[in-house]
């Protein structure tokens, strides 16, 4: 393997070094799959435990991916100055250390500290994020950019279709059930003693968690990971960047992060608040908490038919349109389709299956969004991937707003928040993604369309 402390250029790694380096990679969007999606648990699981509403439990996702927001922009510089593979190893620690705070919060049963853990967990997040979606990007010919963030995806959902369930397994009880319904009932010293017993159970999975973390941090920087050179620039690309001076004269780019911030929101929404909308059909949660993994699993789907279709039969952008478009429809679907079907063991309202589908209309978008808005930035790429990673924010707002319509008027009718998100991302698949220089006409077609 190359050095581990100089940069190389993509060009001059082997087929082995690329394929252990994806590999890798994949590897991690898995780490960064299990800790993210077992908010959608988390999210009902506190509520109960801490007696909160439907506001103040979207707070998970909130502390969770504000992170994003805060660290993105200093993670790029981190990567600059220490190098990936050192900066991936503090991301790993800073995990870690989120994962022990959990610890004390459960002790005490201090919703404010879980929520501190949360935060931290998100900076560690946030620097492997940054450091991992440009890396995968580049690794490899840019027609096929979004087949490898697909591959990606896959391993991220599979471990998302995990983790409540893994998280359910460990924490919850079949006792549960009569458990929750027998709280309303107690008194105030029998009720608190429950909830302390319930909240603590945490401890122990997540102690082990943060163990893990922290000696995977220092397997990453030891691992034949190479450093790569993000930031070449093609004498085309040079000479196009020649009269840059900031990364906000790429248009494409600020778009493509407005783009990225309300894509993970409708897709934090789609799997965070599903648990409670089947509740609200009467599903309990140890019932309801497979929902997530539906919506997840047609994710998969999703990136299986990206990593077939694309770019041999669809072009990326095509793609990116396809899905976006069908995101509109879908939630039109939440909001007005009717009726009690069963099916999978399920017996509920027709509308929940559309939410689950979302999960297929949302795979390709992250998939064709990060190469469209990091196309032709040469030495702006670790900056520009800092700006779209801070678009991971929208995990955080977006839920929020949902659970203020929520509370407000009720679950269902909270869906609309989805549909100028799905609108936004219809302009950006359209034309966003093509204007180059602010104030003038969408730009000639691209690599990404001709594939």
């Amino acid at each position: 393997m190359k050095s581990s402390t100089a940069a190389v250029e993509v060009s001059s790694l082997s087929p082995r070094e690329t394929t252990v380096s994806i590999f890798l990679i994949g590897l991690m969007f898995f780490i960064f799959g299990f800790i993210s999606w077992v908010n959608s648990i988390l999210i009902p699981y506190f509520k109960i435990a801490c007696e909160l509403t439907s506001f103040q439990a979207y707070l998970v996702a909130f502390a969770f991916y504000i992170a994003y927001f805060i660290m993105s922009v200093p993670a790029s510089y981190l990567l600059k100055t220490q190098g990936f593979k050192k900066g991936m190893m503090f991301g790993f620690w800073a995990m870690a250390l989120g994962a022990f705070i959990f610890v004390p919060a459960a002790m005490t049963r201090t919703y404010g500290i879980f929520l501190m853990g949360l935060f931290t967990i998100g900076i560690g997040l946030a620097i492997l994020q940054t450091a991992a979606n440009p890396y995968i990007t580049i690794l490899g010919p840019k027609e096929r950019g979004a087949q490898r963030i697909s591959i990606m995806g896959i391993c991220n959902k599979a471990a998302g279709i995990l983790s409540p369930l893994v998280f359910a397994a460990v924490i919850l009880r079949p006792t549960d059930t009569d458990l929750f319904a027998q709280l309303g009932t107690m008194n105030a010293v029998e009720k608190s003693a429950a909830l302390d017993e319930l909240v603590r159970r945490v401890i122990t999975p997540y102690t082990v968690l943060g163990i893990f973390l922290f000696v995977l941090g220092y397997l990453v920087y030891r691992s034949p990971l190479p450093e790569i050179n993000t930031e070449h620039e093609s004498p085309e690309v040079a000479s196009a960047n020649a009269g840059k001076t900031s990364i906000f004269q790429f248009p494409h780019l600020i778009l493509g992060a407005v783009a990225i911030f309300l894509h993970v929101g409708t897709q934090v929404i789609a799997i965070d608040t599903i648990i409670g909308y089947a509740n609200s059909m009467g599903i309990d949660l140890l019932k309801a908490k497979t929902f997530p993994s539906y919506t997840l699993a047609c994710t998969i789907c999703g990136y299986i038919i990206g990593i077939i279709t694309i770019p041999r039969f669809i072009s990326q952008v095509n793609a990116l349109r396809f899905c976006t478009v069908l995101g509109t429809i879908f939630t039109l679907l939440i909001i007005f389709a009717k009726g009690t079907v069963q099916f999978l063991g399920h017996t509920a309202d027709l509308s929940i299956w559309f939410v689950v589908l979302l999960g297929l209309a949302n795979s390709l978008v992250w998939a064709g969004i990060w190469p469209l808005a990091l196309d032709g930035l040469g030495r702006y790429t670790k900056l520009g991937a800092s700006i779209l990673i801070m678009g991971l924010c929208g995990n955080a707002i977006m839920p929020l707003f949902y659970g203020y319509f929520a509370d407000l008027y009720d679950v269902r009718t909270a869906y609309w928040v989805l549909l100028p998100c799905y609108l936004y991302l219809v302009y950006y698949a359209a034309y966003g993604h093509k204007v180059k220089h602010w104030g003038t006409s969408p730009q000639p077609l691209s690599f990404q369309e001709k594939g």
